[in-house]
């Protein structure tokens, strides 16, 4: 899973990242308006957490963009005590929650993982694909009912494969969304080639059927 921290105080911001990273995210950041506006423009996130006061501009401005290109992006807004009228105005725009300042990151992430669920698994704790089962909040994967040792990457590759199922995704894409926005720069992408090759063997190895179909001169896609 990939989150997008915009908040402008750098102890905050790096601290969060640092909590949801050990919890196993992708996490990017952003310290102002006009780099969380180019990040939510450029790339996708599963998450969004988003404080609206920002140097350089509104964070409200910045949902509002975000859910004209991303719409099914979460957000998560952090809000001062006094900004009832922001709180108000962010859910309108299509955030899904918000956390008051100062807060707990127990909480924090508490109120994350819950978001995820509902935006991404539809409330369900787990995601079934035929004979496929994932438990995403604790990073295991069945096939057939039995349990399948994956790494981290393959494990986040088959979750965003499957979230994502008959939707050509890129090599670039993947890449971004497993290494970060930075792999948008990479000369090549074998990693991604390596790690499919690996996931669909080892779903294969325990008795599942390959899903993973390759579009020729575009990507892959889960179907």
């Amino acid at each position: 899973m990939k989150i997008l921290i915009i908040e402008d105080e750098p102890a905050l911001r790096e601290t969060i990242a640092g909590y949801f990273l050990k919890e196993g995210f992708i996490c990017e950041a952003a310290e102002d308006f006009h780099v969380a506006l180019e990040k939510v423009t450029l790339y996708e996130y599963d998450l969004v957490v988003l404080d609206i006061s920002l140097p350089g501009g509104n964070g409200l401005e910045v949902l509002r963009q975000l859910k004209k290109i991303h719409p099914e992006t979460g957000v998560l807004i952090l809000s001062a005590k006094n900004s009832l009228d922001d709180k108000i105005m962010g859910l309108d725009l299509g955030a899904d929650d918000y956390l008051t300042k100062p807060f707990h990151l127990p909480e924090l992430n508490a109120r994350v993982k819950a978001l995820l669920r509902r935006r991404v698994f539809k409330g369900s704790p787990n995601v079934v694909f035929e004979e496929i089962e994932i438990d995403p909040m604790n990073n295991v994967m069945q096939v057939h009912a039995k349990p399948v040792e994956l790494t981290k990457k393959e494990y986040d590759l088959l979750l965003y494969f499957i979230t994502n199922k008959n939707r050509v995704l890129t090599k670039a894409a993947i890449a971004e969304h497993l290494w970060g926005d930075y792999m948008d720069l990479a000369d090549n992408f074998d990693l991604v080639y390596s790690h499919i090759k690996n996931l669909r063997k080892k779903i294969m190895q325990h008795g599942g059927n390959d899903y993973i179909k390759t579009v020729y001169g575009m990507g892959y896609k889960w179907v």
